[in-house]
């Protein structure tokens, strides 16, 4: 019995053995908050290019506006779905001491990533007029869209490819050099974005192309920023080139494929809103409701700036036997990602033309998005608090809550919706809808966790235990 403590000691690095034995609030801010801080400031790469496409007219808002939910899922599934396959699977690897695997899944998660991001660029090279088409864009707003979706697409495998590599080192609990990358891409695109769209000295003006451009060029300097930090071996878990093996495949295809459930359906719940304001407002509408929409958007990378965190913190302990931590670890986590959301939700709600005028002044795109943003504004914290709670789940390899609680969303903000606005004509309905599909979400995934931590011991301790 007295030897059972020393084992992990002998198994772990030094920053393993931090995230299963130092205190977890403090741990977890420490984690947490320059990662947050990172997060936004890659969210403000979109932010960055709306500002400067919207200089380009209504038609080019409208077209960005369409491909948005598209770029984000891609980011989505790619960093939250697939990338938090990739993290756990690391940081359950390292908590059990099993370094070989580890280090085969880096090469494993390279493989992945790229067939993933090639397929999907196939699919939006050669289809995307029907399906930006089906999501309501037509007109000059849909060729637009169309420029600036074959662009982003041409490169989209550097996408995948800089959010694997990042998964990998945060998976070691690492948050650091992801975000030193993230930072620095953020400094590149602040200049480089209104040069390529608009065109300095030599550069010539490319519109709208530009902004897409100038994405796909900070992918490909982040994934050879990270991908040479691991190759150099500073990271825990390092290239291998150990013969690949399906098993290792299976345990990131299964985990990325439940987890891009849920990142399929929040982009489903937006770009279905989308296609329904389309149909029945027009183009000023879109623009509205996308830039209104963009705020929610937000919110996931400022949400996986904690959840990131949680996916090595809740992983890592889950493999070492140190469930109840775990479970802690999760709680502090959803407490946190509630207060943040929450409060960046009321903010929206009380000053939403502060928000929707830095994109433009059409009297109907105002409306709109204001509109959108004080009903559904006070209900992010729900969305925040779904969130990371999904983050933990995928630390812990359990994700049928979140594919249950996201399926709820989707039916009650589409299917209620849509039956709101059939029966009363009136765009509020929808919102309403929206609103509650977050309430739903949120609730269904905290009564899930507190359910399963009731059944293996109470609440209350654990909330004590988590300022320890």
């Amino acid at each position: 019995m007295t030897a059972a403590p020393a084992q992990p000691q002998r198994l772990h690095d030094p920053r393993t053995r931090r995230l299963l034995e130092a205190p977890v609030l403090p741990l977890l801010i420490r984690m947490a908050l320059p990662n947050v801080l990172i997060m936004l400031a890659q969210a403000s790469t979109g932010l960055i290019e709306t500002f400067w496409v919207s200089k380009l007219g209504t038609d080019a808002l409208a077209g960005m506006a369409l491909v948005f939910p598209v770029v984000m899922l891609m980011t989505m599934i790619s960093a939250g779905a697939v990338g938090g396959a990739i993290s756990s699977s690391v940081a359950r690897a390292l908590g059990a001491g099993r370094r070989a695997d580890a280090d085969a899944l880096v090469l494993h998660a390279v493989v992945v990533n790229i067939a993933i991001g090639l397929a999907f660029s196939a699919l939006f090279l050669l289809w995307g007029r029907p399906i930006y088409t089906a999501l309501g864009g037509k007109g000059d707003e849909l060729e637009a869209a169309l420029v600036y979706s074959n662009v982003v697409f041409a490169g989209n495998v550097f996408t995948w490819m800089m959010n694997g590599l990042a998964s990998v080192i945060r998976g070691a609990g690492n948050m650091l050099i992801p975000a030193l990358v993230t930072v620095l891409g953020v400094v590149f695109l602040v200049p480089m974005s209104p040069a390529l769209i608009f065109g300095f000295g030599p550069i010539p003006a490319m519109g709208v192309a530009g902004g897409g451009l100038a994405l796909v060029l900070y992918y490909i300097a982040g994934t050879l920023i990270l991908g040479a930090y691991i190759a150099l071996g500073c990271n825990p878990a390092r290239f291998s080139l150990a013969p690949l093996r399906w098993p290792v495949f299976a345990v990131i295809l299964r985990i990325g494929a439940l987890s891009s459930i849920q990142s399929i359906l929040t982009n489903m719940v937006i770009a279905g809103a989308t296609a329904i304001i389309a149909a029945r407002l027009g183009v000023a509408a879109v623009a509205g409701f996308g830039t209104g929409i963009r705020l929610e958007y937000l919110l996931i990378p400022l949400v996986f700036g904690i959840g990131a965190p949680l996916v090595a913190l809740v992983g890592t302990n889950a493999a070492a036997g140190q469930h109840e931590r775990a479970t802690r670890i999760a709680l502090t986590g959803a407490a946190l990602a509630f207060a943040v959301t929450e409060a960046v939700g009321l903010f929206a709600a009380l000053f939403p033309v502060a928000w929707l005028t830095l994109f433009s002044a059409e009297p109907q795109m105002i409306e709109t998005g204001r509109t959108y943003l004080q009903i559904v504004g006070p209900f992010y914290g729900f969305f925040g608090l779904g969130l990371v709670l999904y983050f933990a789940a995928q630390g812990q390899h359990r994700l049928i809550a979140p594919m249950i609680a996201g399926l709820a969303r989707l039916a009650v903000a589409l299917g209620g919706g849509w039956l709101a606005l059939d029966v009363t004509g009136d765009i509020r309905g929808l919102y309403v809808a929206l609103a509650l599909g977050l309430l739903a979400y949120g609730g269904l995934m905290l009564g899930a966790i507190l359910r399963d931590h009731r059944a293996s011991g109470g609440m209350a301790s654990t909330l004590v235990a988590s300022t320890e």
